[in-house]
């Protein structure tokens, strides 16, 4: 699928980057990043222009962060639990300690360093009501952020693509594996905290 949509970017150019961009956002598979940065690439080499890029990559991240945040805001705890069956599961509850740890700066978080979880913070913060404005402005500036550096590295590093990909990707995982197991830690010390609270008041 990566393969095709690449070989499709020198026909449909910035709208099939936007639209990628729009649909990753909606938690489907879509190779959205490196989609953004063989742009960069494409720009570099003259056949695009780049800050028609980055517009064209910031307008799909808010097609789609407004589309997830609307839908469950929405639907609510059904959308959610619709989401978190099969693969997602684990994912989502990752996105969900985000929230709890960091409250609003993981919806920064989660357009820069914890992209991945992106989709799924979009789709927990319209669940859970958080207000639409402040959202919204904080999903813009991490977008903007995730827009530049994706795209500024197809553009540096054109003939390279294929490795930065790989070697982001792999810095996500590990980035997203420590997550877990901070979240993890997290809940076990509350956990274990309102135990030791609930013996002491029997014992009192």
């Amino acid at each position: 699928m990566t393969e095709m949509l690449l070989a499709l970017v020198p026909t449909y150019g910035l709208w099939l980057i936007l639209v990628a961009v729009a649909l990753s956002c909606l938690a489907l598979p879509v190779p959205a990043s490196i989609l953004v940065m063989t742009g960069g690439g494409f720009a570099a080499a003259g056949d695009l222009t780049l800050w028609q890029l980055l517009l064209a990559v910031l307008a799909g991240q808010v097609i789609g962060d407004q589309a997830a945040y609307h839908l469950a805001r929405l639907g609510g705890a059904p959308v959610i639990a619709r989401l978190g069956r099969g693969r997602a599961g684990p994912v989502i509850g990752r996105a969900e300690a985000l929230i709890d740890r960091r409250g609003l700066w993981a919806v920064l978080l989660s357009r820069t360093l914890l992209s991945p979880l992106g989709p799924y913070v979009a789709y927990l913060c319209g669940a859970l009501g958080l207000r639409w404005g402040r959202y919204s402005a904080v999903a813009l500036t991490g977008g903007a952020i995730w827009a530049t550096g994706y795209a500024g590295l197809g553009y540096v590093f054109a003939h390279r693509i294929t490795e930065i990909a790989a070697l982001i990707g792999n810095a996500l995982g590990l980035i997203l594996a420590v997550a877990a197991v901070a979240g993890l830690g997290g809940w076990l010390l509350r956990a274990w905290r309102a135990q030791a609270g609930r013996v002491s008041a029997e014992l009192a």
